[in-house]
């Protein structure tokens, strides 16, 4: 079942840049409506641009092993990254990033079934999913979400690997995308939401 509000953003996916009919009333109710069919065929365009890569085996495969990492597999590769460069300071880094990614995965579901957004490839059917998905909402992106969440703390710990925390971040989005999973603006909302809980989190285990 569809949310009320993801109806709008259906139709104006539809016909993309639909101004409305002449003579209709214009309020901020009215340009919200407008700012949200625009946002909506903006996000629909991004994902047919990034699932183009589902059409030659590499870019395929490098979508759904990207994605899979996310699942969860990720996690123990940057726990042993930490303990190999940190030593005896990883355990703590570690136990930050594992209570952010606790919070983290207790809230997006519940997000997403509030907000109750479909995924590209259920509104779209020119969109294909590339792999299985573990629930049917989309907004906003649980891998960003808690991929942010354990970053964060790694980062504040370890400045040094900031660009590279930000290019996988970025690896994760598009995998998502060109898997048909996720919207461009579900993956920024799962970042922007993971960075802002996670911080004052990893301040306060840190003690930074």
């Amino acid at each position: 079942m569809v949310s009320p509000m993801y109806d709008e953003a259906q139709r104006g996916q539809e016909s993309v840049l639909d101004d409305g009919s002449a003579g209709a009333p214009v309020g901020p109710a009215s340009r919200w409506a407008r700012s949200k069919r625009r946002l909506s065929s903006v996000d629909l365009l991004a994902v047919h641009f990034f699932s183009r890569a589902g059409r030659w085996r590499l870019g395929r495969a490098s979508a759904v092993l990207i994605s899979r990492l996310g699942n969860g597999w990720i996690y123990p590769i940057l726990a042993l990254m930490l303990v190999a460069h940190l030593g005896a300071k990883a355990p703590r880094v570690i136990l930050a990033a594992g209570v952010n990614a606790g919070l983290l995965h207790l809230l997006y579901p519940r997000l997403k079934r509030l907000i109750a957004r479909p995924r590209p490839f259920r509104s779209d059917a020119r969109v294909a999913s590339l792999s299985g998905v573990l629930d049917e909402h989309s907004f906003p992106s649980g891998h960003a979400m808690t991929l942010t969440g354990v970053l964060v703390p790694i980062v504040m710990v370890w400045p040094d690997c900031l660009s590279a925390a930000v290019g996988l971040l970025f690896l994760m989005g598009w995998a998502r995308m060109a898997t048909g999973h996720h919207y461009p603006s579900d993956v920024c909302a799962g970042a922007g939401i993971g960075f802002v809980i996670s911080y004052p989190i990893s301040v306060w285990a840190l003690g930074v």
